[in-house]
């Protein structure tokens, strides 16, 4: 019997792989001759690179770059060397979280670090890289990033405009003349699974701006900055991507990797199922495993258990769910493709218990150890 097992990490407890690991070993318990496949999982935002570095058997590095207010951070992105391809979150560069509430203001915060991250990449013979674009601090439109990359963007006089949204409206002149000439070669994955334009009612200073620090005043001068930018990178590439969906993502960041890098803006999930090459594991498998810390109805409504879910459904598959808790409303799974779900949680507890990593791992083990019990069962009869 083959089972392949897809875990998204069950956050502050289970990375991926520790939860897939643990699965295996429950399987392993009952049927010692089950063939176990276990592949990482995450939807492009936090936790992506250490699954696809741990799953995929590549390294985790750390570079200190600009953070989102100017101070220096500690930024890890991760190396898969087979493929010369980098994993990067902009959020380790440029998140939200990375600002104190009190100084949480987007027209100042910028994406530089971001740029760095992916020079240092370059600089180490990445040439493919999946981005992850959640969780930003900012909305300039990816000037920053693009700076440290080698654009410059200049005002009517000839002058560098500076850093953060506060600068999209100074913007006159766009100079490539000391861009990286490496990035003619390279191509940016861009998980990003909203859907926003870039400038408008429903773009990125309107939408998100205010969860970063910007009043409506605020919201007002921005929203008119990433229009004008819009127009300038239009009239220089002679392309408009600012109503394309997702440009609005990260502040317009979306936007920035689309317009100047050349970036594909794709569905988180669907990115790293491709790269993991899960497709392939499924085919011939005869049970599929996945889950998360919590199923609910955001769950249901595209997480990353219901894109594996989705997948097996394409070969008949039946789908096991796992997952820490149980909302009510979980039962939206079953009709998107997990067809059993179970709480791993085995006894009353609290919730730092629970999240415990030996208590989970425990759970977890046991759990599945039962559940394939009445699988042999199943399979016997």
């Amino acid at each position: 019997m083959k089972i392949v097992v897809a875990m998204d990490s069950l956050k502050g407890s289970l990375t991926s792989i520790e939860a897939g690991e643990a699965i295996r070993k429950g399987i392993l318990n009952v049927d010692a001759s089950a063939k176990v496949v276990v592949k990482p999982l995450a939807d492009g935002g936090e936790g992506t690179t250490e699954a696809l570095v741990s799953g995929m058997g590549g390294v985790l590095c750390t570079q200190r770059v600009t953070g989102p207010i100017g101070l220096a951070v500690e930024a890890t992105y991760g190396i898969l060397p087979d493929q010369n391809m980098a994993v990067i979150e902009m959020a380790q560069a440029a998140g939200l979280p990375s600002v104190p509430k009190e100084k949480r203001n987007p027209l100042y915060t910028t994406t530089y670090g971001v740029g760095e991250m992916i020079k240092a990449c370059i600089e180490k013979g990445c040439r493919k890289f999946i981005v992850g674009i959640g969780g930003s601090a900012t909305n300039d439109a990816g000037i920053g990033m693009l700076k440290a990359l080698g654009y410059r963007f200049l005002d009517s006089k000839g002058q560098d405009v500076g850093e953060g949204g506060q600068v999209l409206e100074k913007v006159h002149h766009i100079d490539e003349t000391n861009v990286l000439a490496e990035l003619k070669v390279c191509e940016f994955q861009v998980a990003c699974d909203v859907n926003n334009p870039l400038y408008g009612p429903n773009g990125a200073a309107f939408i998100y701006g205010p969860q970063k620090g910007a009043t409506p005043e605020i919201v007002a001068h921005l929203d008119a900055g990433l229009k004008h930018f819009a127009k300038v990178t239009s009239d220089f590439f002679g392309e408009d991507f600012s109503q394309v969906e997702g440009a609005g993502a990260a502040g317009g960041l979306g936007f920035g990797f689309m317009a100047f890098l050349g970036g594909k803006l794709e569905s988180g999930i669907q990115i790293i199922l491709k790269e993991t090459q899960l497709e392939e594991a499924i085919k011939d498998a005869d049970l599929v495993i996945t889950g998360e810390g919590r199923l609910d109805d955001q769950t249901a409504m595209g997480k990353a258990p219901i894109g594996v879910a989705k997948l097996a459904k394409k070969y008949n598959l039946p789908v096991i769910g796992l997952a820490g808790a149980l909302a009510q409303e979980a039962k939206k799974c079953n009709e998107e493709g997990i067809d059993a779900y179970f709480s791993i949680i085995n006894s009353a507890m609290s919730l730092e218990e629970a999240m415990n990593r030996e208590n989970a791992l425990k759970n977890m083990t046991q759990t599945t150890e039962q559940i394939f019990r009445l699988v042999s069962i199943c399979k016997r009869g």
